[in-house]
């Protein structure tokens, strides 16, 4: 105990200041990252971190090998991702007996119930510290596994998603604290003595916590919740998408050595990969043990658990379909360039993509003159193709199609309507056999029933529809709608006028939807930036939470009370 003792003196000396800039962080709700986004600050032996060659030969290694995580209940190793960009992993995982597995995973929980929201947040700082310090690994595993770009999956996988699971922890430490440990309780009885209790209020977790990954993006998705069920004293059991096993599985063997080595139970962490088409997450999701959720995914599954797993408290992040309402600018290129960068980042392939984008039908006015419909629809066409028309650029800002079901949508889209812009293949040089696509834009009208069918479902992938409508206030109704019925995880407008922005965030404030007005540089409507920006609002039928606030940690664990006669 001791050595526990120094070690946990050792991490709260090491990690309390970046846990309390955090805290003041999601106060400010200022700029501010740990966690470097250059390539260029990783590597070196003062920082302790992998340089990217470093990074590569850590991926290379794992190649073809067994990653044993030391889990009790383990029957069986299990495999077969193959990377978007033509590369078969060949390394295998442990399966689980989880009539073993969860068993195992409680009995550490005493153990981290008392260990205090203090220390349990600074043992999650310190996984996060050494997963950043193996980002260039995480960078390489996240590309092969998600499709991205090697940039955006070192960017998004690495230090966007550290942040994203530190400010869980912020969140979680913060919604903890906010009740004592102890009270000193005296009511005044008149002329007789007062009444005196001592009473104590302990953080509890409700239970395992089962998070359930995604293809796309792995680390980035799931850190939240992960940590955020850890922080409040939760064991949790992670549950990866059977195409991208590997960033979660390294992320538990990360979470598993910390915990051993801070004194607790490393089972408190666990994976449960699965064999092809066993489809283990809806099985494991209405066990009684598990007692949170947490799933990113298609709305099918997501509703099902939200019906299904009753004795869980549910986080969901499901389907939505963005738009974009386009009435007028006073930066007609700017605001081109920005819609095609948005549409065309990792070929569409984000919860936060805009996929409508509602133009009136009798033009738009701008700094360059007025323009129709038709005119900035093919204008933005243009600036699409401008973007990607260079191979080597458009593969560094398409990634590659993340699976089959992506490049089968994106082929059936130019069937909806008239094509305002082809969608045309990429060659990798790199990887010869990875499928890239630049993206469709398809017009239709609103007007017309047959259309409807289209922009009112979610299209994932590089499909845009550039929707004409009567009016500005037509759009505004059609947002209304889609919100309301489809969800939507951001919202975006382009207007020049106060009275429509006005009225756009009214739209968004009575819906529940995240707004971005009139971006034209170098923010994206699809981006956000953790501490400071809110991902989905849990309000509309996209998600029923949203990355983070305080809603999305406070119902992970419960206070339990003790209260003693005197003082």
């Amino acid at each position: 105990m001791a050595a526990a003792a120094s070690t946990a003196h050792d991490l709260i000396a090491q990690h309390r200041p970046t846990l309390d800039q955090a805290l003041d962080t999601i106060r400010t709700r200022a700029y501010w990252s740990p966690h470097p986004e250059h390539p260029k600050a990783y590597g070196g032996e003062e920082g302790g971190s992998l340089s990217m060659a470093e990074g590569k030969a850590a991926f290379d290694a794992l190649l073809g090998t067994r990653l044993d995580l030391g889990q009790p209940g383990t029957d069986d190793f299990v495999g077969g991702e193959v990377s978007p960009y033509g590369i078969e992993l060949g390394i295998t995982y442990p399966h689980a007996d989880v009539d073993v597995l969860l068993p195992a995973m409680r009995a550490g929980l005493r153990a981290w119930r008392e260990a205090g929201a203090a220390l349990r947040a600074v043992v999650c700082l310190e996984i996060l510290a050494r997963i950043s310090a193996r980002t260039m690994e995480f960078a390489h595993a996240v590309m092969h596994t998600s499709g991205q770009a090697f940039m955006m999956a070192f960017q998004a996988g690495g230090p966007h998603a550290q942040d994203r699971g530190l400010e869980a922890v912020a969140y979680a430490y913060a919604e903890q604290v906010r009740t004592p440990d102890t009270a000193q309780w005296s009511k005044p009885q008149g002329k007789r003595d007062p009444l005196l209790l001592t009473k104590e209020f302990t953080p509890v977790g409700r239970g395992i916590a089962l998070l359930i990954g995604c293809n796309t993006f792995p680390t980035w998705n799931s850190y939240p919740g992960l940590f955020a069920s850890l922080a409040t004293g939760n064991p949790v059991l992670v549950k990866p998408h059977p195409r991208a096993v590997l960033p979660l599985a390294l992320t538990v063997q990360v979470a598993r050595e910390v915990l051993a080595e801070a004194g607790f139970d490393p089972n408190l962490v666990a994976l449960a990969a699965e064999r092809p088409g066993e489809g283990i997450a809806k099985t494991l999701a209405v066990r009684p043990e598990i007692r949170i959720v947490d799933y990113t995914g298609s709305t099918a599954f997501g509703d099902w658990l939200e019906t299904h797993a009753r004795q869980a408290q549910v986080y969901t992040e499901k389907a939505g379909v963005n738009t974009v309402v386009i009435d007028s600018t006073d930066d007609y290129r700017g605001m081109l360039a920005n819609l095609a960068f948005s549409l065309s980042l990792y070929s569409g392939q984000m919860c936060t993509t805009p996929q409508n984008l509602l133009v009136p039908r009798d033009g738009i006015t701008t700094d360059a003159g007025p323009k129709s419909y038709d005119e900035v629809v093919a204008d933005l066409a243009a600036a699409v193709a401008g973007l990607l028309g260079d191979d080597a650029r458009a593969t560094a800002l398409l990634g590659a199609l993340v699976n089959p079901d992506v490049k089968a949508r994106l082929e059936a889209a130019s069937g909806l309507g008239e094509v305002a812009l082809p969608s045309r293949e990429v060659a990798n040089a790199e990887f010869p056999d990875a499928v890239v696509r630049t993206p469709v834009i398809v017009k239709l009208d609103g007007a017309k029933p047959d259309a409807e069918a289209a922009y009112m479902s979610e299209c994932f992938g590089p499909v845009s529809f550039a929707v004409a409508v009567d009016s500005t206030a037509g759009a505004l109704e059609l947002l209304r709608r889609t919100v309301r019925e489809k969800g939507a995880m951001t919202v975006g407008a382009y207007t020049t006028s106060d009275d429509v922005a006005g009225a756009v965030e009214e739209v968004c404030l009575e819906e529940c939807a995240q707004l971005s007005l009139n971006l034209t540089g170098g923010v994206y409507v699809n981006q956000t930036a953790a501490f400071s920006d809110f991902h989905g609002s849990g309000g509309n039928p996209a998600a029923n939470a949203a990355l983070c606030d305080g809603a999305f940690v406070a119902n992970r664990f419960r206070v339990v009370e003790v209260r003693r006669d005197g003082v």
